[in-house]
């Protein structure tokens, strides 16, 4: 009767889901981006739904959990793919929505507008990710309740349009498209209603249903 070997003694380890490189590569890029965005923008910035999913990122790749990477995509795939078209559009010449005009204003600092290119591949990122992990099907309702806070809290207490400001205004578009004015086209509540019904129902839900049917379904 032969003895076991050592190796057959050892415990069985969880497969990794997420190769090293993506979480001490994504750890890098937010250890640089933090601290310049904090320095350049201030801490408000971070209340912007895309700064938000970053974090939520961050934590996905390191915990290799579902329910954060699932609450990032339902909240910033969509739009975020519209960044990456209209930036597609300007390095051709193209003025498309203008979301990215800032990326070609050589005015702006080379590091800034470097960082900024997260917008282009945090999407597929977090594709990646959800298609590893799994999607989590409470990420919507999820990140609809965390959207909705962060669109009051920005309501009541952040700035509004401000004209050449310096830092963060009107965070989240939530008293119009503009940064330099109010919208005009409905009164103030009025605006904040239709953002409050339409970002679920023109972005979430429809991203939600995609990956349902995209994904295999993680464990809650």
């Amino acid at each position: 009767m032969s003895l076991p070997l050592a190796s057959d003694l050892e415990t069985p380890t969880a497969p990794r889901h997420l190769p090293l490189a993506v979480k001490l590569g994504y750890t890098a890029f937010m250890a640089v981006l933090v601290p310049v965005y904090w320095a350049n923008y201030g801490p408000t910035n971070f209340l912007y739904f895309c700064d938000v999913a970053l974090f939520l990122t961050l934590v996905a790749v390191w915990t290799e959990s579902a329910l954060p990477a699932s609450m990032a995509a339902v909240g910033i795939v969509l739009p975020q793919m519209l960044w990456v078209a209209d930036f597609a559009a300007g390095l051709f010449g193209v003025k498309l929505l203008g979301m990215t005009e800032y990326m070609f204003d050589e005015q702006r600092s080379l590091l800034l507008r470097g960082l900024s290119l997260f917008h282009g591949w945090l999407p597929f990122l977090l594709l990646f990710l959800v298609k590893r992990l799994g999607y989590d099907q409470r990420a919507f309702p999820a990140w609809w309740a965390l959207a909705w806070a962060l669109i009051l809290f920005c309501y009541a207490f952040m700035p509004g349009p401000t004209p050449n400001a310096t830092t963060p205004v009107n965070i989240n578009y939530v008293h119009g498209m503009s940064d330099d004015a109010a919208q005009t086209w409905m009164t103030p509540l009025a605006w904040l209603a239709t953002l409050m019904a339409g970002l679920p129902a023109l972005l979430y839900f429809p991203t939600h249903l995609a990956l349902k049917k995209w994904c295999h379904h993680a464990k809650a």
